[in-house]
Parts: C-alpha cells; structure tokens; sequence
C-alpha cells in the first residue's frame, strides 16, 4: 500500500492499523492520510477518475454506482444579488442518495470489505452508507438522533439498512453508535475518525480544481471534514499543477452549532489532542447540527492555510439562502447545502465564488416547506384565481 497515516495532532507517521486514531493522542488524535501524488489518467468518471490520488487497497471491490461528477451550475442571477463578478453552485444533490456524503461512504464500503459497517448520522451519511452497502451486499447499521428527518429515513429503510432511532441528539447518537462499533467489531463510516472518509470528500476538492481557478470556495461546516477534505483536493491537484493558483475558503456555520467558528476565533488549533471547548447545538440546518466536531483541528487549519475565514448564519439567514438558491440560481438545496450560499453575504467575500451546495433539498421537504412558503388553495372555477392574483 502506498500510503501512510499521520497524526494531525502530534505528526506521528505510522502505517496501516485497525486503530483509526492516534495510539499516543488518543480519540482527538485524528490520522491524516499521506500518498504521493499522481495525475490521473483514466477515462473513468466519477470518484474511479482519481484512482492515483486515492489510497485504495491491492484487490478491493469498488461499489458499481457512478458518484461524484456533480454539476456545476453557473448562478448569474445570484451572483449579481451577492454582488459577486461570478458564482457556481455545486451540486451536490445529484449523487446517488442526494448528498456530498456518497463520496465518503464509497471509501468507507471499499475498505469495509465483507464486513458489516456501522455510521452515526443526522441521515446523510447514514443513507449514503446504506446505498454503497446496497450496491455491494454489505449490511450497515445506522444511529440517528431521534430528530432525522423522514425523508432520510425512508432512504435508510428502502435500502435495507437496520436503523436505530435513538432518543437523544446526534452527539448521543454518536457515542452510542461507537460502543456498539466497540462490542460487535463492525467497520466504522465515521468521517470523525475514519482517515479514510475524508479522502472520498477531498474529490469534490479535486473536481472544483478542474473548473476555471475561483477566488472563494464556499462550504458549509458541521464537523469539520469536509471543508478539510475539500481543501486537501485544492492543494493536491495545485501541487501537481492542475490548478494555477488555490482559492481562499470560506467557511459558514449555523449560530446554532458554532464549535469549529470558536475555536477559529480562539485560533486553537495548536496544542494537545482534546475536544472543541463549544458543545450543544440545535438548528434547522439539521446535516451540520454537531455539537462536539472531531476534525474542528482540520478544519480550523484548511481554513487558515487558505487564508480564509469562517462566519455563523442564523436559521432565519439558511432559509432565505435556501430560497435564493432555488429562485435565481435552480438549484434546490437543503438547509445544510444552503448554509454555503448564506455565508456569502459576508462582505469580504468578493471575486469569483463556487459555492458547495451539499445536499438536495428533497432530503428535507419540511425545512424546504419552512422556506418556501405555502400554496394557494382555491376552489375549481378561474375566479378563485382572480381573487388571488387580481384582488
């Protein structure tokens, strides 16, 4: 195998281990993974494309459903109303369970090999792991705080994954889910530990460093690793040369889960392995409701080696994002996918902009309903309509 794993706490290089984090650091020590680079060649699209670039063991069986290859959809419309000279939303939304997290589980899957692989999740995760299982014919057991909403249960369901709904929050879910990893000996899809997790989000990282160089690459932040696989694809694919110069990130938090913006603001990335001082959340923004972030260093770190920053949006902000999404960019995210949009009515924000629109908002009708508003009901006859529009 060509790779190594490196602590991103003490900078400990070891190699392979069942152990996902640190020995010395423990749990906090979160383990990076080190490969040398090498430009893809491959006519495969989707994650297969960068094969060189990922580190996959000698043998694995790779799901057969086609992730990554997103869309890239030029917002004109929003670009003007954020005052920005160019935006793209990509959307994430077109992967096969509707979210960023397919690519993440698609590692998880390939390295699970024939064993039963276990996640915690507000529903992304969870019903992106249950669709790559499916694909393979690995069984998955998802926790979900209680609070998941049903349209990604229904996906957990019809995927044949055993959920257990556990009354509590996400970060209940979380331990609970880890004690269960612990007794039954499953592979844990955990991208707060799993080094492995965030090599499938860094090739959202990559794709965006094939499109023409931007100035801003928006994302939103829950636990921190996807904004910190994000910015590993930036720099991998600026280091072979693909991409001329790396854009700055910038980096939106709901005010309701604000633990990676803290400890941004307290520039605590330094120091021993432990938790982000914040705990508790609670918003809309349901995929970036953490409480206590495991990859907060990460995070913290991409953001300030981009040279960029971090902002916190209210619920009411994420709504609004998510109805500026929809109406002047078409593209329909939710709440946590909008969160990115939100950020950009910060003003230091200028330039050219792609913002990550993570999930599709068919993931949560009744956050998107929330936004939207309601219909008109009238009766059958054209003067009910003339009631509405001509009063």
């Amino acid at each position: 195998m060509n790779w190594t794993l490196k602590c991103s706490v003490c900078g400990t290089i070891g190699h392979h281990t069942t152990q996902m984090t640190c020995e010395e650091c423990g749990i906090w020590g979160i383990l990076e993974v080190e490969m040398a680079l090498e430009l893809p060649t491959a006519l495969a699209v989707g994650m297969e494309r960068y094969l060189p670039l990922l580190p996959i063991p000698e043998g694995a069986k790779l799901p057969p459903v086609l992730v990554g290859n997103t869309a890239v959809c030029e917002a004109p419309r929003l670009a003007d109303f954020f005052g920005l000279s160019r935006l793209r939303l990509k959307d994430e939304g077109r992967n096969p369970s509707g979210s960023l997290k397919d690519r993440a589980s698609w590692m998880g899957a390939v390295h699970a090999g024939n064993r039963t692989v276990a996640c915690a999740s507000t529903g992304n995760a969870a019903s992106s792991l249950a669709a790559m299982c499916a694909s393979l014919g690995q069984k998955a057991m998802i926790f979900v705080p209680e609070r998941a909403p049903a349209p990604k249960l229904a996906q957990l369901q019809v995927f044949g994954a055993t959920v257990f709904r556990v009354a509590g929050n996400y970060d209940q879910a979380y331990e609970l889910c880890a004690q269960a990893i612990e007794h039954y000996g499953w592979y844990s899809r955990s991208a707060a530990v799993n080094p492995y997790l965030v090599e499938g989000k860094k090739t959202c990282g990559l794709e965006i460093a094939e499109l023409e160089t931007a100035d801003w690459v928006a994302v939103s932040v829950g636990d921190g690793c996807t904004i910190a696989g994000i910015w590993k694809g930036l720099k991998e694919m600026h280091a072979l040369g693909v991409l001329s110069r790396l854009p700055r990130l910038l980096g939106v938090q709901a005010q309701g889960a604000p633990a990676v913006f803290e400890e941004w603001c307290s520039d605590g990335d330094n120091g021993p392995a432990r938790p982000p001082k914040g705990a508790g959340a609670q918003t809309l923004a349901d995929s970036i409701s953490v409480g206590i972030p495991r990859n907060w260093r990460r995070a913290v770190r991409a953001i300030q080696e981009s040279n960029g920053k971090i902002v916190c949006v209210s619920d009411e902000a994420i709504k609004e994002a998510m109805r500026l999404t929809a109406r002047l960019g078409g593209v329909y995210g939710e709440p946590a996918g909008a969160t990115a949009v939100a950020g950009l009515a910060d003003s230091e924000v200028t330039g050219s902009v792609v913002a990550v629109v993570s999930g599709s908002g068919l993931k949560d009708v009744a956050g998107a309903q929330a936004a939207g508003g309601e219909p008109h009901d009238v009766s059958a006859d054209l003067k009910s309509v003339f009631e509405i529009l001509d009063p």
